[in-house]
């Protein structure tokens, strides 16, 4: 391949007044950065954290013109002559993609082989961007839930900020697993979609929140998946059942916990942080592979909306809105 070939790119530039703006570009690939792997990217997906690099966050992306994208998933150009060979599809999340080195929003990649994960024979890049991030941070809080040994026989589960993406794709799996699934709905729109992914029961924001002083609730959860921290995961850990699992892996709602630790030492209850970013690679395999075979959602379209780059500035205002539920999966073929 020709090192000076051009490919399209959203760059996000510092504008005067240090605001931002977003626009389509063409780049080179001699100007990405040093790694293993050369990749065509065919798909991407659109993650919160997207949309704060490219509203320019600094606890995000430090310096820019930046491309933004922490999921991308397509084929090797250039191998590294061990692992990965041209030709081979690989899916690469998390580690320093879109933050901080160029991401899934470009045509073209260039990362350590270390950051690539093999696609499952089961699983095209297309799928694998359905689940993306979010796909693999629920499908991670679900691994916990059954290797604490939670069952469906248990009783129901509980969803946070289930319209995002990560709380969707979590209803979807558990639901696809078994399991009577509670989702939290924030959006007046929201109850529809979520019975049509799996929900069992829709309970409303306000309804998820208690603002009393009870430090225990009535045991009702038998495990919860968190996405938004603050009053809905206090509130979930005062009403869990004894021993039962929670997972945290998001504060939209606020970083802080008002609670008491009663709930742990009365009940028994654990508290499960997720963090997908570097996560251990046997267990990243593991979890890629569950999503692409006996954890395989199979309405997956329903939770999905395809857009190109083009659409991509209007989806990212879009979700830093809070109007965007579902995921936005970005093809870039």
């Amino acid at each position: 391949m020709n090192p000076a070939e051009t490919y399209q790119a959203l760059v996000v530039r510092e504008t005067e007044g240090k605001k931002f703006a977003r626009t389509v570009e063409c780049k080179s690939i001699n100007e990405l950065p040093g790694g293993d792997l050369l990749i065509r990217v065919q798909f991407s997906s659109l993650n919160y954290k997207d949309a704060l690099s490219a509203s320019g966050n600094r606890g995000v992306t430090r310096s820019y013109p930046h491309t933004p994208g922490i999921d991308a998933a397509g084929v090797v150009v250039t191998g590294d002559g061990h692992g990965f060979k041209p030709g081979d599809e690989v899916i690469v999340t998390s580690y320093d993609l879109g933050m901080n080195t160029p991401g899934g929003f470009g045509q073209y990649i260039r990362v350590p082989s270390a950051w690539a994960v093999p696609m499952p024979q089961s699983m095209t890049p297309r799928t694998a961007m359905m689940y993306g991030t979010a796909g693999f941070t629920a499908g991670l809080s679900i691994w916990h839930l059954l290797k604490d040994g939670v069952s469906p026989d248990d009783g129901e589960i509980l969803v946070t900020g289930a319209t995002g993406g990560v709380g969707s794709l979590a209803v979807a799996l558990l639901s696809r697993l078994g399991y009577q699934v509670a989702a939290v709905n924030g959006r007046r729109d929201g109850a529809k979609f979520l019975k049509g992914i799996g929900a069992h029961t829709v309970i409303s924001r306000e309804d998820a929140v208690d603002t009393g002083n009870r430090p225990l609730l009535k045991g009702r959860w038998t495990g919860v998946v968190d996405a938004v921290g603050g009053g809905v995961l206090a509130t979930a850990l005062r009403s869990a059942k004894p021993y039962a699992t929670v997972t945290c892996c998001g504060n939209v709602a606020d970083a802080n916990v008002p609670m008491t630790v009663y709930p742990f030492i009365l009940r028994g209850i654990k508290l499960v942080g997720i963090e997908s970013q570097s996560c251990p690679m046997p267990l990243r395999r593991e979890i890629w592979e569950n999503l692409a075979n006996h954890w395989a959602v199979d309405n997956l379209e329903d939770l999905v909306m395809e857009i190109d780059l083009a659409r991509l500035d209007a989806a990212i205002s879009q979700m830093l809105k809070g109007k965007s539920p579902g995921r936005s999966l970005v093809n870039l073929a």
